[in-house]
């Protein structure tokens, strides 16, 4: 009776975490699709922190009574004649919006373009409309609609802002559905198995959502901002990095079950053997991201803890429900092709095995090959512009603001509209407004009055005053952003005026460059934060930095080759600030795991082997699951492409070219090379490079050898 009682409590715990898993699915899985309702793409709400143009927004609120975000309403003549008889009706129609749900204040008049051929006025909204903003630009539409013989179009912020949520919209479904469907694909073809990639899945599955409750919770309270970016990056890295680990576990269970019969004690010894990695890399991913918690930038600041709270649900999914789940269905998670005790592991690694032979054949001319062909790619990394990208590149299919927009700067000036703020002790108002005309790239410059007409007196607060400045160029321009940088120096050298200088181009100024700081501050922390795991785990000083300098030339020639594309095949002018800096983290911090995979099992392998049948050994035994890991982490990461956003565009390439680059060049064939030509001394000062390895010294026949000479 001992061993069926032995047999029944080894299984109580496996049932004890499905259930544990089950009921997080049931309870928390919803909150994967409610993340919408607590996040926000208001992106006055992601400046920086200390930056200038967040000052003048906090003193803009002594000025009026509320915060507004303005719509700007445009009318071409249908026939693209002049519509200067249309500008009475036009005011009207604007007049008629004062008391209509959502607007704050009263509307401007519609002003003729110089050219006579466009109208455009100011509605102003309210910030805090969130899912009411498409109603109130409905109401809107339809009001400026009734001008006859007109076309009338809707950009500014408000406009912006609705076309971004319509970019959002459904983003749970869309984007979870194109991840999971690629898993699954990708899943079924490399392991021909019908169980074990719907237990990977639900892997992934559970893990987001029980992410997804514990960011709405910290959401909900005020603890950190998600808007549709982050939401998006959170589902695609919890996904790739549960199913990633899932893989890893999963084909340590199935190797270990070639080597014991009893299924038990098989998940016992993978879970033993793998945890230790699988840990150090979540770890890794993990403290990579809360780097960014150094950014002044509040999106980065939340994408941190945010998707580090991710990566922790995937490892403890994948630490728990898997090998619950594994170890109670044993050899039948793998059907039809059950592994039995009796297999061996050799026979299914003969593509890694011919890889592993050219590796040890002739490791030096590998990893110069490899390393001449990623330092030729990175050659065109400097190319890569990061300076933002213009409205009409935000998004991939184009949008109605955007379109709007286009209009706007055939016919006004290119920063009508949407104007630079300056305010200034009211004393010396009118020596600042004198000093921004005669700033290179100002059309003009005026204060802003009470009753909002022209010349009347200035409107003042607390002894400070507020005014506009037009710039010549589009306000999302790299000229205009140069004639803020030239702005703010006329007007700080007015003495005694304190002056500070806001607005959209500034706050697009100010990004750029908080996102330039925070490169410099956080790219040697994340680093390092590396380098510490990485000599903790493999207990050597060397190994580390030469995993540390491959992944991080990895990096660089993806960038090279994503200037390429995005310039040449996408016709990107350039990225969004963030964009390197997101790649950085997430290409390191996961093309570090891959590494930390194959080095943890050398390592295992050589100090049995030796180093040179370790490398062999290792790279045989993981090749095809980590290049299988590799290759669903890139799908998934690709999933984001279905967000017509360029910023999510160019981060789903940077990482799922970057990842297959490492995936198939680096891990397979640079770093395995590098250590084989080094040998013991790589593993420096670790156990490895001490210990006599007399096998790979070969012995003449009869002739004995001291271990001295050995040495």
């Amino acid at each position: 009776m001992a061993a069926p009682s032995l047999r029944t409590a080894r299984l109580l715990l496996p049932f004890a975490l499905l259930a544990a898993w089950l009921a997080v699915g049931g309870f928390l899985g919803p909150f994967a699709g409610r993340l919408g309702e607590v996040s926000t793409n208001d992106q006055a709400a992601f400046l920086p922190r200390s930056a200038e143009s967040t000052r003048v927004l906090t003193e803009q609120r002594a000025f009026r009574q509320r915060e507004t975000l303005p719509v700007i309403v445009v009318w071409t003549a249908d026939g693209g004649g002049s519509v200067r008889r249309q500008q009475a009706a036009a005011t009207t129609a604007l007049a008629s919006l004062t008391r209509t749900p959502g607007v704050a204040g009263r509307t401007s008049p519609a002003l003729p373009a110089e050219d006579g051929r466009a109208l455009q006025g100011v509605v102003p909204l309210r910030p805090d409309l969130g899912d009411r903003l498409p109603a109130a630009l409905d109401r809107i539409r339809a009001a400026a609609d009734r001008v006859p013989g007109t076309t009338a179009q809707l950009a500014g912020p408000a406009a912006t802002q609705a076309d971004l949520g319509d970019a959002f919209a459904g983003i749970d479904g869309l984007l979870l559905g194109v991840a999971l469907a690629a898993v699954l694909v990708i899943l079924l073809l490399v392991y021909r198995s019908v169980l074990l990639p719907f237990l990977v899945i639900l892997s992934a599955v559970f893990a987001l959502g029980l992410a997804c409750a514990l960011v709405y919770a910290l959401a909900d309270h005020g603890l950190v901002r998600v808007d549709g970016q982050v939401q998006g990056i959170l589902s695609i890295l919890v996904i790739g990095a549960a199913t990633d680990y899932a893989l890893l576990f999963s084909a340590r269970y199935r190797e270990e079950l070639t080597r014991h019969a009893d299924r038990f004690t098989a998940a016992r010894a993978a879970l033993r053997r793998s945890w230790a990695p699988i840990t150090a890399s979540a770890a890794t991913v993990a403290l990579g991201l809360l780097a960014l918690l150094l950014s002044d930038l509040t999106n980065n600041r939340s994408l941190g803890p945010v998707g580090a709270l991710g990566i922790g649900c995937a490892l403890l999914s994948t630490l728990t429900f898997l090998p619950a789940a594994l170890v109670l269905l044993g050899r039948s998670a793998y059907w039809p092709t059950r592994p039995r005790a009796t297999d061996g592991t050799d026979r299914a690694h003969g593509l890694w095995q011919r890889v592993a032979a050219v590796v040890d054949r002739s490791p030096r001319t590998v990893w110069a090959s490899c390393l001449v062909a990623l330092l030729a790619c990175a050659a065109f990394a400097p190319t890569l512009a990061s300076r933002g990208v213009p409205l009409s590149e935000t998004f991939v299919d184009g949008a109605p603001s955007v379109a709007a927009q286009d209009t706007l700067d055939r016919h006004f000036p290119g920063g009508s509209g949407n104007p630079a703020v300056v305010i200034a002790d009211a004393a010396r108002l009118p020596r600042v407004l004198a000093a921004a005309r005669h700033t290179e790239g100002v059309a003009s410059a005026a204060a802003v009055s009470a009753s909002g007409r022209p010349g009347a007196e200035p409107l003042v607060a607390g002894g400070r005053a507020l005014a506009d400045v037009t710039l010549r160029s589009a306000a999302d321009s790299d000229d205009a952003t140069d004639t803020i940088a030239r702005l703010r120096s006329s007007v700080r050298a007015v003495p005694g005026a304190r002056a500070v200088v806001g607005g959209y181009t500034a706050q697009r100024y100010d990004t750029l460059r908080t996102a330039e700081r925070d490169r410099t501050l956080i790219v040697p922390v994340v680093l390092a934060v590396i380098l510490v795991i990485l000599a903790g785990l493999l207990r050597s000083l060397l190994m580390p930095v030469l995993l540390v300098a491959t992944v991080a030339v990895n990096f660089l020639a993806t960038l090279g080759v994503s200037a390429l594309v995005f310039r040449h095949v996408f016709g990107f002018s350039g990225t969004d600030p963030s964009v390197p800096l997101y790649g950085f983290v997430f290409l390191v911090a996961l093309g570090v795991d891959y590494n930390i995979f194959l080095m943890s099992r050398v390592r295992e392998e050589s100090l049995r082997h030796g180093v040179r049948q370790g490398v062999v050994r290792g790279l045989v035994s993981t090749g095809g699951v980590i290049t299988a890991a590799g290759v669903v982490l890139a799908a998934t990461f690709a999933a984001l492409g279905v967000i017509p956003l360029a910023f999510l565009a160019q981060i789903a390439f940077i990482v799922a070219f970057g990842v297959l680059l490492d995936t198939l060049v680096v891990r397979s064939l640079l770093v395995p090379a590098l250590v084989r030509d080094i040998g013991r001394l790589a593993w420096w000062p670790g156990r490895l490079s001490r210990r006599p390895d007399v096998r790979e010294v070969p012995r003449p026949p009869r002739t004995p050898r001291t271990a001295d000479e050995v040495r």
